[in-house]
């Protein structure tokens, strides 16, 4: 018997690919048209804020100022949650600094924070007062750290912002030394990156005969200078602004400073970013005179004095570590009055109101070393 061949399906024919079509050119009135729609909305829900930002203040009664209705722990969990929600386009940092603005000015309608800070104007300690609290923030400036402190303690700052640590040239001793006798606590902290440039009246290198910068500027440009200006006279000063303040007045003198400063000061960028580390970056401390709740997200900042014994810091910090208690930074600074001996300050994970941080706080006090809580503060966001 004959095999039956199978049949067979006759193939499909493959259809050549069509080209897709390109998208169809929006138009311009219609989409402005959108935006415009959008910016109306956007105003109206910013008015809506506004107004029932005013009714928090209404709901705590009658306060005696804005520092009373300010609170940092609430205000990290809004911008917290402003980075959870971000889908794109725009990146956390634009829709934090959006936030930032928007909230500083509804808490401006009770009265503006007045915040102290190095001036003149122009520092980085300004540029960090912006970031942290916003433009509708008044800003003092002062002229010298230990000057931000007393206004603060004082009640003629509301708040003091000021430089602790640096990345690549590490503690401001200078902030640690005024923790030492200062009531204040610490309620906040900033991470700015610092881009330093090099500015002058007339902006040629050529001119430069001398340089004033504060002397953290100078450490963090050393490698350009030695490159670039070898013989050029460095003058240190207080602060990168008072720098830029002096060096409008000669054509033979230049500054190491943030662009800012060239803005307020009139100077023109000779060169820049000069820092010797493109990931330069400084930590600010907010000084205020009072403790806050739970963030959710904190830090706490101790002060330990500690008795000359054996296995005495090591009895600080084993309480910590047996918790699983993170310890970010520990430095040491000769204790004031007291002969060789020495205070250690320390930053941890977690607040002093929670566990498992209070539970270790109380051991450690337990045991007859001085601890002091600095503050327990809200993670720097961005």
């Amino acid at each position: 018997m004959a095999r039956k061949t199978p049949t067979t399906k006759p193939a499909r024919a493959v259809k050549p690919a069509t080209e897709a079509k390109p998208a169809a050119k929006p138009d311009l009135g219609e989409v402005r048209a959108q935006i415009d729609g959008i910016d109306q909305q956007i105003q109206a829900l910013i008015a809506e804020r506004a107004r029932w930002a005013h009714q928090v203040g209404k709901a705590k009664g009658k306060l005696a100022a804005a520092v009373d209705y300010y609170r940092p722990e609430r205000e990290a969990q809004v911008l917290r949650r402003v980075v959870d929600r971000n889908d794109g386009p725009l990146s956390d940092e634009v829709l934090v600094r959006v936030f930032r603005e928007v909230m500083s000015a509804c808490l401006a309608q009770q009265e503006p924070l007045k915040i102290g800070y190095l001036g003149p104007e122009g520092t980085f300690s300004q540029q960090a007062v912006h970031k942290h609290f916003g433009h509708s923030a008044h800003g003092l400036p002062m002229a010298s750290i230990e000057e931000v402190f007393q206004e603060v303690a004082a009640g003629n700052a509301d708040f003091g912002v000021v430089p602790v640590e640096n990345s690549g040239q590490g503690t401001i001793q200078v902030t640690l030394d005024l923790f030492l006798t200062s009531p204040l606590k610490i309620c906040g902290e900033v991470e700015l990156r610092v881009h330093q440039h090099l500015l002058s009246r007339s902006g040629r290198i050529e001119d430069i005969e001398r340089i004033y910068a504060h002397p953290q500027a100078f450490a963090q440009a050393a490698g350009w200078l030695r490159t670039h200006l070898p013989r050029a006279e460095k003058l240190p000063v207080s602060s990168n602004a008072e720098g830029a303040r002096r060096a409008r007045n000669a054509d033979d003198a230049a500054a190491i400073a943030g662009e800012s400063a060239g803005l307020v000061y009139g100077l023109k960028r000779v060169a820049g970013p000069i820092e010797d580390r493109s990931d330069n970056t400084t930590r600010f401390l907010v000084l205020g005179r009072e403790s806050f709740p739970p963030s959710g997200h904190d830090r706490t900042s101790l002060l330990v004095f500690i008795r000359d014994r054996p296995g005495a810091l090591y009895g600080v910090l084993e309480p910590l570590a047996r918790r699983g208690i993170s310890m970010n930074r520990i430095e040491s600074r000769p204790a004031h009055g007291h002969l060789w001996q020495y205070a250690f300050f320390i930053d941890v994970a977690g607040h002093r109101d929670e566990a498992p941080l209070k539970d270790a706080l109380d051991e450690i006090a337990g045991q007859g070393d001085e601890v002091r809580v600095l503050g327990s503060y809200p993670v720097a966001i961005l």
